[in-house]
């Protein structure tokens, strides 16, 4: 036993194996995306896809904006207050909800919800060898089972933050107007003098990205899944933690990319 090498021979492993698994990761999402350009796409399933996340999650995601605009409002008071600055809350409520909120919450949202599912839908026909009675029938199951949902996903979870941004903007409206006395023309003045263009498209366009890594992250965990019951079980785990740990780490780096100076 070494004291020295035996450590940095784990570091090592555990480097290599996390350079295994991006890699392995990025070949599957190249292989779904190829699968775009190259007929057929099976639209049924795309659709079926695109219900699944954009409909289904509308409620969970609009509850969770409005509450979350209504909180912003009631924070940003007691904290401005002190400084007679309660006038910059119906700015501050809207570029929060835009810029990060409404993407990051609605992000979190589907990834709980449709992150899993994918993965256990997947991952069952995977220990069922569903995926290989696919092959046997001459269907790529890459085909059929990962490039519809990665698109869908990538044009769902935009939808659901737009409607995300509205209600988080009117939850905000709300409690500021009824608890907290504000002026309503006032409010709505100010609202659209802070927000601007360019926040909305940041937003939009981290939609985009949350819906690809959620369904990339589903698909893949899902897809590569082993041992039976137990097996779906980890994956589906393992498909909505590292969807939310991705989606955080590229809310900042998409952060830093569009707001930094």
């Amino acid at each position: 036993m070494n004291l020295i090498l035996d450590p940095v021979a784990a570091i090592g492993r555990a480097f290599l194996g996390i350079v295994r698994k991006a890699g392995a990761l990025a070949l599957f999402a190249l292989a779904g995306l190829s699968h775009l350009l190259r007929p057929p796409f099976y639209w049924g399933v795309f659709f079926n896809s695109l219900i699944e996340i954009a409909f289904y999650s509308l409620p969970v995601v609009a509850l969770t904006a409005i509450f979350s605009g209504g909180v912003i409002a009631l924070q940003s008071y007691a904290g401005f207050a002190q400084y007679h600055v309660q006038s910059a809350i119906a700015g501050i409520v809207v570029l929060a909800v835009v810029r990060e909120l409404g993407p990051v919450l609605a992000g979190l949202m589907v990834a709980g919800r449709v992150g899993a599912a994918m993965s256990a839908e997947i991952g069952t026909m995977r220990v069922t060898d569903q995926i290989d009675a696919l092959r046997t029938l001459s269907t790529d199951p890459m085909k059929y089972l990962v490039t519809p949902r990665l698109l869908a996903g990538t044009l769902a979870l935009p939808f659901l933050v737009l409607i995300a941004d509205i209600l988080g903007v009117l939850g905000g409206f709300t409690v500021s107007v009824s608890k907290l006395g504000f002026d309503p023309q006032n409010y709505i003045i100010a609202t659209f003098n802070a927000l601007k263009p360019l926040d909305v498209m940041v937003g939009l366009s981290k939609a985009a990205v949350f819906g690809f890594i959620i369904t990339l992250m589903g698909c893949y965990h899902g897809y590569t899944s082993r041992g039976g019951a137990e097996g779906v079980g980890s994956a589906t785990t393992a498909a909505v933690v590292a969807a939310s740990i991705l989606l955080l780490a590229f809310d900042y780096l998409l952060t830093d990319l569009f707001f930094a100076s």
